[in-house]
């Protein structure tokens, strides 16, 4: 009996199953089978070569243009050199020492070419790739081993090659017995979904497209179901135990602020609030995730709901993912409040409350007070990091968690703080993040969590003009790039250098594999600007590996305009907000996400003078890179980047493995192309689970649940 358990070096041989396993942690035969094929090939048609990625191991097929053999002058031996096409793009190929590829690659000649895209002189190129011939003169039998006209290329590296993928999968198809279903046949039908042992040979083995579109709608569904079940049981489990009801009141430090605003609220902020509000009043915990974009007033709705907690006579706590970040939330809740946020000063308002900064790097005596304001109850509203959820930090009445930047701060933190609202109690969540998240994915990656959007940004906010600098195809522009930086700290301005490294020696080289320089470093950077292009100015560091007070002290200073330009990391990425600041320079953008990039750039433009964001980059034009770069440079419209940066991307798997494979996880589902079945497939999980919480009667289901969101997904999934 051959089953999913199977291991591999039992099916295949040691020496392949060892490649699989060191490749993408494939062990057993239902590992195999779950690494399905990336695309597939018609024989005939080439790949489309533009887009390739540096760095990424690819598979191609396409057409030999021209082959060459020269000595190299730097190296003794010989370089063979092999222009590659897919009729639209070349892609060059080079072999070092290895002559024999001539009389193999002949010009016509259509192959699969797999290796590790690099670039070589502003071009794209693989260095000594593997191939797989496809014409009449190729191997005795190779091709054959394809099923059909449709030729499966899997992920591969460069350990095994995507041919040598398909004929292991071959090999386990052909002993393996009968796969049991885990879907319930009332279920399938109801679907009109294929049995699971055919999809699963009809995607590895498509006799036809039409075979292959049944196959990916079935698995599609496996994976989004398992998905919603495994969110479903979240949602009931936080339900499980109840809230402190936290209603509206007349007359309290609430009604006070929102007298005293000196602007009116958005729209947005007033139909949120209002949501927000009726979720607190219920004895159900709230969790709520609020999106919104950078500067839309996500901070001013989080403090209306922490007043209305408190007016409640309950406490609020807000976690921020640094200690930058948390010390910045504090003092802006203080200047929001003025005198209602001065309890136990002198001219504090009648019905003020406290606000108390709670972070690990305070001295013990601010350390032991902060903890006292926090479990006496003196504090309405506590501001931290991660320190605020250690067990000896205790709260008197604990109604309402405020979480800054979901990115950064997960499921299990927020659960560290159920039952500090009392025995039996757990508080209210709230969610904030400005990294704007598509539909699917909100339903998909915060599917626990109900959403809510800030799309109205507030009057008064400025324009940002962004523009990608490629230094590679056109050096001069970094010169002026400088310039402009110059221009605006003239006009009384100040600026950001932002660099993806630190560059101190526990940061280490930063080197990478596939033939780039190390990424830039703020260390060297700031050197390089203060003896060359910038100097005379005041430059000032900033990077998560100072001290807090330092960290802290160099902020206050550039919020103070004593520093002219702030080279930093992307700590200075979430929350920061110096007005006066107008110009960003982010070095190697190509090494940051789009949505960082937008995070980032939204640091600018916060006051009355416009932005101005510079793109930095050594990437050679018509890489899938650049394109993300240019769409950054597009749009302002961070809704519409989220949707862009899944489609440039390539998705990956939203559940943290590689889009070069790992044993499980979101392989097929499209978070683009697959809304509906996203849609569908969490109306159906609310429904079996709140029939059967613990799918007792569907273990078929359960199964499928911990394959598809094991143990590493679902942390990685609660991080998310």
């Amino acid at each position: 009996m051959t089953g999913l358990g199977e291991r591999l070096d039992r099916l295949v041989g040691k020496k392949s199953a060892d490649a699989l396993e060191g490749a993408f942690k494939l062990g057993t035969a239902g590992d195999l089978l779950r690494h399905y094929p990336r695309r597939y090939a018609e024989r005939g048609q080439l790949t489309d070569i533009a887009g390739l990625e540096v760095g990424e191991h690819v598979t191609v097929m396409a057409k030999v243009v021209s082959v060459t053999k020269r000595q190299m002058k730097t190296k003794r031996g010989t370089l063979v050199e092999v222009a590659l096409t897919d009729g639209k793009r070349s892609l060059d190929c080079a072999f070092f020492n290895q002559p024999w590829h001539m009389e193999k690659l002949k010009p016509g000649i259509s192959a699969l070419f797999a290796g590790k895209v690099t670039a070589f002189r502003q071009k794209l190129q693989l260095a000594n790739p593997d191939y797989q011939l496809l014409d009449g003169d190729a191997e005795t039998g190779s091709v054959e081993e394809f099923a059909g006209g449709l030729i499966p290329v899997y992920p591969a590296s460069a350990k095994i090659q995507s041919w040598q993928i398909a004929q292991c999968v071959q090999q386990t198809l052909a002993v393996l017995d009968e796969i049991e279903d885990p879907f319930p046949d009332a279920l399938r039908d109801k679907l009109g979904l294929p049995p699971y042992e055919q999809a699963v040979r009809s995607i590895h083995r498509p006799a036809e497209w039409a075979d292959l579109e049944l196959a990916r709608t079935r698995l599609k569904w496996d994976e989004a179901l398992s998905v919603q079940l495994a969110l479903a049981q979240r949602r009931q489990a936080a339900n499980a135990r109840p809230a402190p009801a936290c209603p509206p009141t007349t007359g309290g430090i609430g009604s006070a602020f929102d007298e005293r605003l000196p602007f009116t609220l958005t729209a947005g902020q007033v139909e949120v609030g209002e949501a927000i509000a009726a979720d607190l009043s219920g004895e159900s915990p709230m969790n709520r995730l609020l999106q919104g974009e950078v500067g839309s007033g996500k901070t001013i709705v989080a403090l209306r709901a922490m007043l209305q907690v408190v007016d409640s006579g309950r406490q609020a706590a807000m976690l921020a993912p640094t200690e930058v970040l948390a010390a910045q939330h504090a003092r802006s809740l203080r200047e929001l409040l003025g005198d209602l946020g001065q309890s136990g000063e002198l001219g504090a308002a009648e019905n003020a409350t406290k606000v108390t900064l709670l972070t690990g790097s305070l001295t013990a005596p601010q350390r032991k007070q902060a903890m006292l304001d926090a479990a006496s109850g003196a504090a309405g509203i506590v501001v931290g990091t991660h320190a605020l959820i250690q067990d000896k930090v205790s709260f008197a009445e604990l109604g309402f968690v405020v979480v800054d930047e979901q990115h950064r701060f997960g499921v299990e933190q927020r659960d560290a703080l159920r039952g500090r609202a009392g025995e039996n109690l757990s508080p209210h969540v709230l969610v904030m993040t400005a990294t704007p998240i598509p539909r699917t994915v909100a339903m998909t990656v915060y599917g626990d969590l109900e959403t809510s959007a800030l799309r109205e940004l507030p009057a008064g906010r400025s324009p940002i003009s962004t523009t990608v600098v490629p230094v590679a195809e056109k050096p001069s522009w970094l010169d002026r790039v400088w310039q402009r930086v110059r221009e605006e700290v003239g006009k009384g301005h100040q600026a950001y250098v932002v660099c993806p490294r630190i560059g101190d020696e526990e940061d280490g080289p930063g080197g990478s594999d596939d033939g780039r320089r190390p990424p830039l470093a703020v260390v060297e950077v700031t050197e390089m600007l203060a003896a060359g292009p910038l100097s005379g100015l005041r430059l000032g560091i900033l990077h998560g590996r100072l001290p807090a007070d330092e960290k802290d002290a160099v902020m206050r200073a550039f919020a103070a305009a004593e520093v002219d330009v702030l080279v930093a990391t992307t700590v200075v990425e979430v929350g920061v907000n110096v007005p006066n600041a107008t110009a960003m320079v982010i070095m190697d953008a190509d090494r940051f996400g789009v949505s960082q990039l937008h995070q980032l750039r939204g640091r600018v433009g916060r006051g009355s003078a416009p932005g101005v964001c510079l793109l930095v980059t050594d990437m050679p034009g018509g890489t899938s890179t650049r394109d993300r770069l240019d769409a950054v440079a597009s749009t302002l419209d961070g809704f519409e980047l989220a949707r862009m940066d899944l489609e440039l991307r390539r998705e990956g798997d939203i559940l943290g493995a590689s889009q070069s494979g790992a044993k499980s996880g979101l392989k097929m589902l499209s978070l683009i192309r697959d809304e509906q079945v996203i849609a569908d497939a969490r109306v159906v999980a609310q429904a079996l689970v709140a029939d059967d919480p613990a799918l007792t009667a569907h273990p078929g289901l359960a199964g499928m649940v911990h394959q598809v969101v094991d143990a590493e997904r679902a942390e990685y999934l609660e991080k998310a």
